[in-house]
C-alpha cells in the first residue's frame, strides 16, 4: 500500500506562490498518494473561546484534523505575513489545537517557504521550526526558495534555478527517512 501524504500552502490566497511550491515539492515524490489540500476549504470565523462556547467543534475543524490522521507524512509550504504565519493559517491552527493539542499526531513533516523577496520566507520558516515540535510535527528537513519570481518558472511550474531546485528536492526526500 502506497504512502498517503497531505500537502498545503499555509495560505489562502488563490494565487499563492507557496502553493506552487508545495505542489512542485509535493511531485518530486515517488510511490506516494498525494493530496494538495486548500485552506479556503477549511475556513473557519476567527477563533475565540467565546466562538468555541458557541460553536463547539467546526466541522471544517474536524475535517482538516482528519485528514492529518489519515496520512503517513505532511509537506507545508509558509506563507510569511509579517515574519508569521498567515492569518488564515493560525486561525485554522487554533481551532484544530483544541481538538487535538498534537495537532500533527508525530507525522513526518517537510517544512517549506517562499516569498518575492530575498530570504525566501525565513523568518516564517523559523517560527515554525520551533513551534511544530511542541504541536507533534516530526520535522525530517526543511528548505526555502527565494526570490520565487527569479527562481520559479510558472509556466513550466518548476524551479528554474539548480541549486534552489537541488535544495527543494533534497528536503523532501527526507519525509520518510529515519
Amino acid at each position: 500500500m502506497r504512502k498517503q501524504v497531505v500537502a498545503f500552502a499555509a495560505s489562502s490566497s488563490r494565487r499563492s506562490i507557496n502553493k506552487q511550491l508545495v505542489t512542485y515539492a509535493s511531485g518530486l515524490l515517488q510511490n506516494v498518494q498525494v493530496e494538495i489540500l486548500d485552506l479556503n476549504d477549511f475556513e473557519l470565523p476567527l477563533f475565540s473561546v467565546d466562538r468555541e462556547d458557541e460553536l463547539g467543534q467546526p466541522p471544517p475543524a474536524r475535517a482538516f484534523l482528519q485528514k492529518i490522521s489519515d496520512c503517513d507524512g505532511i509537506i507545508i509550504s509558509f506563507a510569511e505575513h509579517n515574519g508569521a504565519y498567515s492569518a488564515a493559517y493560525k486561525n485554522l491552527y487554533d481551532w484544530i489545537s483544541r481538538i487535538q493539542p498534537k495537532v500533527y499526531q508525530d507525522k513526518p513533516m517537510v517544512l517549506l517557504s517562499t516569498s518575492p523577496g530575498g530570504r525566501g520566507g525565513k523568518s516564517v520558516l523559523e517560527l515554525a521550526l520551533s513551534q511544530i515540535p511542541r504541536f507533534g510535527g516530526v520535522i525530517k528537513a526543511s528548505a526555502s526558495l527565494p526570490s520565487f519570481m527569479d527562481n520559479f518558472d510558472a509556466e513550466a511550474a518548476a524551479i528554474s534555478d539548480p541549486d534552489c531546485a537541488q535544495q527543494i528536492e533534497a528536503a523532501v526526500k527526507r519525509l520518510f527517512t529515519e
